[in-house]
Formats: C-alpha cells, sequence, structure tokens
C-alpha cells in the first residue's frame, strides 16, 4: 500500500490500536510489515525491505511510488521492526530549523544507545541546499533516513543523496489489492451499502489509491445509507476522482511518451486510450495537438505526407472551435496517425545532414550552382556550365551539386511503405540517369538560374 495510512499526525503508541474516533484510514493502519497490501516485492522476505528488517540491519532509502500506496506505513512500520525511534517530518511544513532540531534530538539519542529513523515525507520538496544538509548526518549514521516522494528521484533529489540511500518503487494498488483493503474496512464496519456492481465502481475510481479508497468508504458509511445504492446512485453520491496526472511532472511525461509509442505501433485503440486519460485529466489541448505534428513529421513522414496535413487542420478546427466540440478533431489526427504507415526516414536524414553540415563546416558549392548577379562573380566563373534541368527531356541533368571536398552523401533513405514507395522509384530513376550521363558541361539554357 502506501502513504495509505499515513499522515503527520503522532502515532498511536501501538500502531494497531488507534482512537475510536480516529479516521478509517488511521484505525486500518497495518500493525506490521506482513499486513502492507500491495507491496509483497518490497516487504515479502525475498524483497529488499523483508531482507533489511531480517538481517536487523536497515540503511538508507528512498520509497518512490504514488500517492496512498504506503510509504509512510511501511516508514512507521520499519522503525518498529528493528527497534529505532521514528522520527517524521514533512518538507512541506517543515524548514531548516526542523532539521537541525531533528539531527540533534538523533545525536543526543544516539550518545543513549538509541538509533534514528528519520521519515522525510515529499522529500523532493527540499531545495538542492537543504538536501544537501542530510548528507554529513546520513554519512556519520546520525540518523538512517527514509524519504518518501511521488516524483522521480533522478530528477527530483540530488546525485549525492541518492548515491548515499537505495531508491525503492512501491507500486500503484491493483484491483486485487484495493479489493483486500475494501475488505479489511468492512471486516470492521460492515458491509457497505453498495450493489456488487457499484463496489466494483467504487473500487475503479481510486485509480490505484488505498487512502482516497478508505475516505469514500467512510464517507458511504457516514452517511448512514439504507438501500444500497448502485453506480448511478453511487455516481451521484460520490464525485468520481480524476485520474491521478500533474502536468508538469510524471505523469505528463509518461502519458505522452505512451501515447507517441502507441501511435507509432500503430495500434489506433490504445493511441486514444492515453489521448482521453491526457485530455480528460486537463492536458492543454494545444500541447497534444503540438505533439502529434510532431509525431506526424518524425514517424509518419513522405509515407503518407497528408498525416502533417491533418495534425494541423485539427489545430485549426480546434482553435475555432474550442472544447470540448474541437476535441473531435484531435481525435481525428490521432486515428490518422496511428492507422498511417510509418516512416521516420525524414528523422533520420535531418541528424545525419545535420551531423554532417557540422563536421564539414564552410565548404563551397560547385561554382556551376552559383548565382552570377555581378559581373565579377560571372569573370570567376559563377554560374559557368549550369544546366538547366527543365530543358532536358527528362526534367533531370544529372549534374553535380556537392562541394568539390565532399562525395556525394545519402541522408535521406525511403522505406518500401505508403508514399514513400514511389519517392523510393522515383530516386532509383533519377540514379540511374545519373549513372548513365556525366554531369552536363553544355551550356543547355546557360543562364537560367
Amino acid at each position: 500500500m502506501a502513504d495509505l495510512f499515513g499522515n503527520d499526525a503522532p502515532a498511536p503508541a501501538r500502531p494497531g490500536s488507534p482512537r475510536e474516533d480516529a479516521p478509517l484510514a488511521d484505525r486500518l493502519r497495518p500493525a506490521a510489515l506482513s499486513e502492507i497490501i500491495g507491496q509483497d516485492h518490497l516487504t515479502g522476505p525475498e524483497g529488499a525491505i523483508g531482507r533489511m528488517v531480517a538481517a536487523g540491519k536497515l540503511s538508507s532509502i528512498i520509497l518512490w511510488g504514488p500517492p496512498g500506496t504506503g510509504k509512510t506505513s511501511i516508514a512507521r512500520l520499519l522503525a518498529d521492526e528493528v527497534g529505532m525511534l521514528f522520527v517524521s517530518i514533512s518538507a512541506v511544513f517543515s524548514g531548516v530549523a526542523d532539521l537541525k532540531k531533528a539531527f540533534a534530538e538523533a545525536d543526543r539519542m544516539a550518545d543513549a544507545g538509541q538509533r534514528t529513523l528519520l521519515f522525510v515525507d515529499e522529500i523532493h520538496r527540499f531545495n538542492r541546499a537543504q538536501q544537501d544538509g542530510f548528507l554529513p548526518f546520513v554519512e556519520r549514521g546520525t540518523v538512517t533516513l527514509v524519504g518518501a516522494t511521488t516524483e522521480n528521484p533522478s530528477f527530483a533529489l540530488n546525485a549525492a543523496l541518492l548515491s548515499r540511500a537505495q531508491v525503492l518503487i512501491l507500486e500503484r494498488l491493483d484491483h486485487a489489492a484495493l479489493e483486500a483493503l475494501l475488505t479489511r474496512a468492512e471486516e470492521l464496519e460492515g458491509p457497505l451499502p453498495l450493489t456488487e456492481d457499484a463496489r466494483a465502481a467504487l473500487v475503479a475510481s481510486a485509480d490505484g489509491d488505498g487512502r482516497f479508497l478508505l475516505g469514500q468508504a467512510e464517507t458511504l458509511y457516514n452517511a448512514s445509507i439504507t438501500e444500497p445504492l448502485d453506480p448511478a446512485a453511487l455516481g451521484a453520491f460520490l464525485q468520481r476522482r480524476v485520474a491521478v496526472y500533474d502536468k508538469d511532472r510524471d505523469g505528463h511525461y509518461n502519458l505522452i511518451s505512451a501515447l507517441h509509442k502507441s501511435l507509432r505501433g500503430s495500434d489506433p485503440q490504445a493511441a486514444l486510450y492515453y489521448l482521453a486519460r491526457m485530455l480528460t485529466a486537463g492536458e492543454e489541448p494545444l500541447y497534444v495537438l503540438r505533439r502529434l505534428v510532431r509525431f506526424a513529421s518524425e514517424d509518419i513522414g513522405l509515407a503518407d505526407p497528408q498525416a502533417l496535413t491533418q495534425c494541423l487542420a485539427a489545430k485549426d478546427a480546434y482553435e475555432f472551435l474550442g472544447s470540448p466540440e474541437g476535441e473531435l478533431a484531435i481525435v481525428q489526427a490521432c486515428l490518422y496517425c496511428a492507422t498511417a504507415p510509418k516512416s521516420n526516414a525524414a528523422y533520420a536524414a535531418q541528424k545525419s545532414a545535420f551531423k554532417a553540415a557540422k563536421e564539414t563546416g564552410s565548404l563551397m558549392p560547385p561554382a556551376n550552382i552559383l548565382n552570377a548577379p555581378t559581373k565579377l562573380m560571372r569573370e570567376i566563373g559563377y554560374g559557368a556550365g549550369y544546366a538547366y534541368d527543365h530543358n532536358t527531356d527528362e526534367g533531370f541533368s544529372g549534374d553535380n551539386y556537392w562541394p568539390e571536398q565532399l562525395e556525394p552523401q545519402t541522408f535521406y533513405e525511403p522505406v518500401e511503405r505508403g508514399f514513400e514507395r514511389k519517392v523510393l522509384e522515383r530516386i532509383a530513376y533519377w540514379d540511374k540517369l545519373r549513372g548513365e550521363r556525366a554531369p552536363s558541361s553544355s551550356s543547355e539554357a546557360a543562364g537560367h538560374k
């Protein structure tokens, strides 16, 4: 589970015996690591936490996972299991003074032979300098640090701090774990006033957050409902929770990555699902459109040149109609991209050409393709011998356009898919003609530019 039953209020003397009027989540707080739901990969006998407890030696760790998955509960129980003093601070409410006080107290307890587990909730909210302040106390063992974060530690925490702590990833509670948690609630409070379908809908609405699920269950118990609610009645009584999604953080990048890869994999159903996840969670539609436009160039390119046109048309339609009507145009563009033939040839060509341009510097193009607007330029050979392609039977002169110091390169390699198959045929035809004739030195229509 996770922060499931955790908050910053002082824990009762024994985790299993909170006050009778405590919130349901607190009353269901697990009393042992074996009671943690949904994190067996960490707390089980073979898990990192299980092995630490068995050895009686706890190293500093960072617990990374979604809200309501058991981070605070695990930290409290860890201290219990290894006989350490549990001290909790929150980066939301605490500052430098609180940290100094905690470290001073830990030093005093260490002198008395008592080790301290310092739990720091929302540790990513401390700035870089504050995070550095943990280092000397962690290094000399004044405290064993257990940090909890919902953000990717690679981005949110200092490298120095990460090097001194093991990152453990808590999983979003699945359906079975949420069901087990709700069953515990019913064993304590009695059956919920819900039909079977409504109960399933309640579990689904939790979106992997056990603490939220227990909060909803407690609201139902407190309402003294006499007749079981069906899904429609439950929806009218409880507001369904918006999916966890932070437009500036991991949720944002995870979903856009999932959308992009579903499009690339030509799965219109999955692509539409992730598009819906983003838009219903409040993502800016124009951001999604920008990503679709990019996808049309990067992953479709000339395999279907209409993909880019469709995406730009969807942008225009959305700006014209607004939400929610304009979102249908975004859906259309998404489905078009998902079902279009794919090619990254243009993307690969761009990277190769840019690399070559940087490496070769300012090589001069051959003189025959340079304009000669002045007498001096003509006298030094600019434009001399230029072959005007339109004056040939094939509309193709086969001339050389590369700097003398650079051999002709191949950057763009079309694939045998979609419209690019035709492009490939054209290039092959031009290559054949180029091989049949030497660069023209005639003055066919010389002077044309």
